[in-house]
């Protein structure tokens, strides 16, 4: 009977000794989450939460923030240029939207089916990537120079006069989105590997079944790779939000008020037609010294990012569900 008592207290007990391992093993997980936990704090969460706060305020970065409720908020909707960095933004979301996914995706199918110098081309298509994109910005601008560069040379062979190019506002943003584009072999790699991911059995079904090359390439590969073109496009709308390097390089140079310190007196140019909205905040906030307006300009177009990448998801997860259901 004690024996008995004893085995049953030393069953009740051992829990007891397991709690410790449990809190070690807790323990031991915050502690390797510790770093990633603390640079999102320092790095994401507490900069988030400052600039919403300093939205509701009037800051000049010397004297204490001044609280002013939704003045800022307000003052968008009368502010001219705003409303013209709002427009320019959005020309660049669709075309470098529609550009970058329709470029990667024709080149990646390109390449999926040649036989001969893959890494080849696959490298020339992805080197321009590399490129910073101040440079890349330049360098169009150099070929792209009016009377001098080598584009209007090649286009007085044939009697052809070339446009102002980057200094023409009807020529300026189509430059800048053709520098975009042109390194755009980063998205191509990944679209490329999800081509040669899909199944080839699958491929081989639908030969049979008397699919030609068009209808295979609409009914297997983009269904198989379409996850990864919501990717595509939720990755080129973000940097499209975010345009703000080649607006400022291509603005600078063209109307030549850049100096060796890199600093510009002329964004927008020519006519604010590569006034982005990025490109507004920057002057709003470390030009003009109103950080609360730009705060304010800052948190519309993280709710607007973050807004559109959940619509994007929610649809494609909504049309997965509906070919699974079919």
């Amino acid at each position: 009977m004690t024996a008995t008592l004893e085995r049953a207290g030393a069953s009740r007990a051992a829990p007891a000794r397991g709690r410790p391992r449990r809190t070690r093993h807790r323990l031991a997980v915050l502690g390797f989450l510790a770093p990633a936990a603390l640079g999102f704090a320092l790095f994401f969460a507490y900069p988030l939460v400052a600039t919403v706060v300093f939205s509701f305020t009037r800051y000049d970065l010397i004297n204490p923030p001044e609280w002013t409720g939704l003045a800022n908020y307000a003052y968008m909707f009368s502010d001219e240029l705003f409303w013209t960095s709002v427009r320019n933004t959005l020309w660049f979301v669709v075309v470098l939207t529609a550009g970058r996914v329709l470029f990667a995706l024709g080149v990646a199918s390109v390449v999926a089916r040649l036989r001969r110098g893959v890494g080849l081309v696959r490298t020339l298509c992805y080197l321009p990537s590399l490129t910073p994109p101040v440079a890349a910005t330049l360098v169009f601008f150099l070929l792209f120079r009016p009377n001098e560069g080598p584009v209007d040379s090649v286009l007085g062979w044939f009697g052809v006069e070339g446009p102002l190019w980057f200094a023409d506002p009807a020529w300026a943003k189509p430059g800048i989105a053709a520098v975009v584009l042109w390194v755009s072999g980063d998205l191509m790699i990944i679209i490329l590997a999800a081509v040669l991911d899909v199944p080839r059995d699958q491929h081989e079904a639908a030969a049979l079944d008397g699919a030609g090359p068009v209808r295979r390439w609409w009914h297997v590969t983009l269904p198989a790779i379409s996850p990864v073109l919501l990717f595509g496009v939720v990755n080129s709308v973000i940097l499209a939000l975010q345009l703000f390097t080649q607006a400022v390089v291509a603005g600078s140079a063209a109307s030549g008020s850049a100096n060796v310190t890199g600093s510009t007196g002329d964004l927008g140019f020519p006519g604010n037609s590569t006034l982005t909205y990025p490109v507004w905040l920057f002057t709003q906030g470390f030009r003009y010294f109103d950080m609360g307006y730009a705060a304010a300009m800052a948190t519309v177009l993280f709710v607007v990012s973050f807004a559109v990448t959940a619509l994007l998801v929610q649809r494609m997860r909504r049309a997965s569900h509906q070919e699974e259901g079919t």
